[in-house]
C-alpha cells in the first residue's frame, strides 16, 4: 500500500507542474496572437511577388534563360535543404513533424543518387537530424528572432544561401517549414527557392487570390528596364522575402503547437491530481480503519 507522505509529495509535485504548464499555455497564447498577425500580414506580399516573378519569367524572350537564380545552372546534382525548426522544446510534435518531412526528402534524394547538404534553422531540428545525417549538416542558425523576428534574421540566412550558390556549392535549394493553419494544425511545407518555382502552398482561405492571379495573367505589361534586369534585382530580394515568410509561419506554428501541448499537459495534470487524490483518500481511510480495528480488538481483549 502506498505511503501517505509519498502520495502527498507526488500530488504537490504534479500541482507545481500544472501551474508551470498553465503559465506556459497563457504565454504561448499571447505570443501566438502576435505571431499569427505577422504571418498573415506577410502572406499577400510574398504571394504577389511570387506571381510577379512568374509573369516576368514568362515574358522573357524564347531561349533567354534569365539569371541563374531563376532558371538554375542547368544541373540537378547537389541539393541544399534549409530545415526550419525551433530552439526550444515543449511544443508537441512541431519539431518532429518537420524533421520527418526533411528525412523523407533526404532519403528520396539520396536514393536518386543526389548529393544533399543541410542548413538547420533552430537547435531542435539539428539535434534530431544529426543522429542519422550528421555528415550532411553544414551549419545551424540559432536564436533567430529570440526577442522578435525581423527581416534582418531572414537576410542572415539568405546571404549564406546566396554565397553558397554563387560559389557553386549546390544546384537546387529547398526550404522545409511548418505553415500555420490554426493553433491545432500546422502543415509541413517544402518550397523550392532556387531555381525559382512559383509557390503553390498558399492557404486555402486565399480563394480570392486565384481570380486575381487569372486576371493578372491575362494582362499585358511593359517593363522599364527590361525583364531580365528587373529579375536580377528582384530574385535575391524574393529569396529573403520567402525566407522571412517561412520564418514567420514557423514562429506562429511553434506557438500554436506549444499552446496546444501545454493545454493538453495541464488537463492531463488535472486528471492525474484527481486520481492521486482519490488514491490518497482511500489509503488514508484504510489506515484509519486499520487503526480502529486494532483499538477495538485490543479493548475486547481486555
Amino acid at each position: 500500500m502506498p505511503n501517505l507522505k509519498d502520495l502527498r509529495v507526488r500530488i504537490d509535485s504534479v500541482k507545481s507542474t500544472q501551474k508551470i504548464t498553465s503559465a506556459m499555455k497563457m504565454v504561448a497564447a499571447a505570443k501566438l496572437r502576435r505571431a499569427q498577425d505577422q504571418a498573415e500580414a506577410a502572406r499577400p506580399y510574398s504571394e504577389r511577388m511570387d506571381r510577379m516573378l512568374g509573369s516576368l519569367f514568362e515574358g522573357l524572350p524564347t531561349g533567354a534563360g534569365g539569371p541563374e537564380l531563376l532558371a538554375g545552372n542547368g544541373k540537378d546534382d547537389v541539393h541544399l535543404l534549409v530545415v526550419m525548426s525551433s530552439d526550444r522544446g515543449l511544443c508537441g510534435g512541431f519539431n518532429s513533424s518537420i524533421v520527418r518531412g526533411a528525412v523523407r526528402i533526404i532519403r528520396r534524394l539520396l536514393d536518386d543518387g543526389k548529393e544533399v547538404k543541410v542548413l538547420c534553422v533552430g537547435r531542435k531540428g539539428r539535434d534530431i537530424l544529426r543522429r542519422d545525417f550528421r555528415s550532411l549538416i553544414l551549419d545551424t542558425f540559432q536564436d533567430l528572432g529570440r526577442k522578435r523576428l525581423s527581416f534582418a534574421d531572414a537576410q542572415t540566412v539568405s546571404d549564406r544561401v546566396l554565397t553558397m550558390f554563387e560559389a557553386g556549392e549546390f544546384d537546387v535549394c529547398t526550404i522545409i517549414y511548418n505553415r500555420f493553419q490554426s493553433a491545432m494544425t500546422q502543415i509541413v511545407t517544402p518550397q523550392q527557392l532556387i531555381p525559382f518555382k512559383a509557390n503553390d502552398a498558399s492557404p486555402a482561405n486565399d480563394a480570392g487570390n486565384d481570380e486575381a492571379a487569372g486576371d493578372s495573367q491575362k494582362a499585358v505589361y511593359e517593363f522599364e528596364p527590361d525583364e531580365k534586369e528587373i529579375l536580377e534585382d528582384l530574385l535575391p530580394r524574393n529569396l529573403s522575402v520567402q525566407l522571412f515568410r517561412a520564418l514567420l509561419e514557423n514562429a506562429a506554428s511553434e506557438q500554436g503547437a506549444r499552446m496546444t501541448a501545454m493545454d493538453s499537459a495541464t488537463r492531463n495534470a488535472g486528471e492525474m491530481i484527481d486520481d492521486l487524490t482519490i488514491t490518497y483518500n482511500r489509503t488514508r481511510q484504510a489506515f484509519i480503519t486499520k487503526e480502529l480495528i486494532e483499538i477495538i480488538s485490543g479493548a475486547e481483549a481486555l
